[in-house]
C-alpha cells in the first residue's frame, strides 16, 4: 500500500499571493491616506483665508515611488515649514533686536517683493521719512505727511503748496503680536492615520483556491 499527500493549491504559491495581496492593500492604503491628509491640509489653509499659494506648498511623497512593500509610507509636508508652523501653533513674535515690530497700515501698501513692506522699504519708494510719534495708550505710530490716493494709500504730494496734504499713520509699532492659531494640522494628521487599518483590510482581497 502506498500513501500519497498532497497540497491543492500549492502552500507556497499561496503564502507568496498573500503576500502579494498585502504589499497591495499596504501600498494602496498608504497612498490614499497620504492623498487624503494632502487635501485636508489644503484645504485648511484655503478655509482660514491663507490663500492657494500657501495651500499648494503643501505636498505629498509616497515610498516606494514604484512597485508594492508591506513597509509602504507616505509624507505630507510644505514647502513653506516656517509659515504654515506659524499659523499652526499662533506663536508670540517679537522683534529680533528687542525694540518695536512695525505693523504696516493699509496706507503702507505692499512689498514689491511680495508680503509686508518695510519701513526702510517705504522711504526708499516714495522718497518720504517716516515720523515717529509715541503713544501712551495703544500702539506708537510711524506716520508721514502724505496724499492718499484712490486706493487709500500713502503717496507723495506733487502740490507745491500743500494742498491735500494729511498726517497718516503708516506703520503701528508694537512690541510684540500673538499671532492667531488658525490651523489645526495634527487633527487631520490623526485622522489619516487612525484610518490606515481600515483601508488596509478594505483592500485586502482574500486569496483562496
Amino acid at each position: 500500500m502506498k500513501l500519497k499527500l498532497a497540497i491543492d493549491p500549492d502552500i507556497v504559491a499561496l503564502m507568496a499571493a498573500e503576500v502579494a495581496a498585502g504589499e497591495r492593500a499596504v501600498t494602496t492604503a498608504m497612498r490614499e491616506a497620504g492623498a487624503g491628509l494632502k487635501s485636508a491640509w489644503r484645504a485648511q489653509i484655503t478655509g482660514a483665508g491663507l490663500g492657494t499659494r500657501l495651500a499648494n506648498s503643501i505636498r505629498l511623497a509616497t515610498y516606494p515611488k514604484s512597485g508594492e512593500s508591506l513597509n509602504a509610507a507616505a509624507l505630507v509636508w510644505s514647502k513653506a515649514p516656517v509659515i504654515v508652523g506659524a499659523h499652526d501653533t499662533g506663536p508670540l513674535i517679537r522683534s529680533k533686536n528687542g525694540f518695536w515690530l512695525a505693523i504696516p497700515t493699509p496706507a503702507a501698501g505692499k512689498s514689491t517683493r511680495g508680503g509686508r513692506i518695510t519701513p526702510g522699504e517705504w522711504e526708499r519708494r516714495t522718497g518720504l521719512r517716516l515720523r515717529f510719534i509715541y503713544r501712551l495708550r495703544g500702539p506708537s505710530l510711524l506716520a508721514a505727511e502724505v496724499r492718499l490716493n484712490t486706493k487709500g494709500r500713502a503717496v507723495a504730494s506733487r502740490s507745491k503748496t500743500g494742498r491735500g496734504l494729511t498726517t497718516a499713520p503708516i506703520f503701528l509699532l508694537v512690541p510684540q503680536v500673538k499671532l492667531p492659531k488658525r490651523l489645526d494640522l495634527a487633527r487631520d494628521a490623526e485622522r489619516a492615520v487612525d484610518g490606515v487599518p481600515g483601508l488596509i483590510v478594505a483592500g485586502w482581497r482574500e486569496v483562496g483556491p
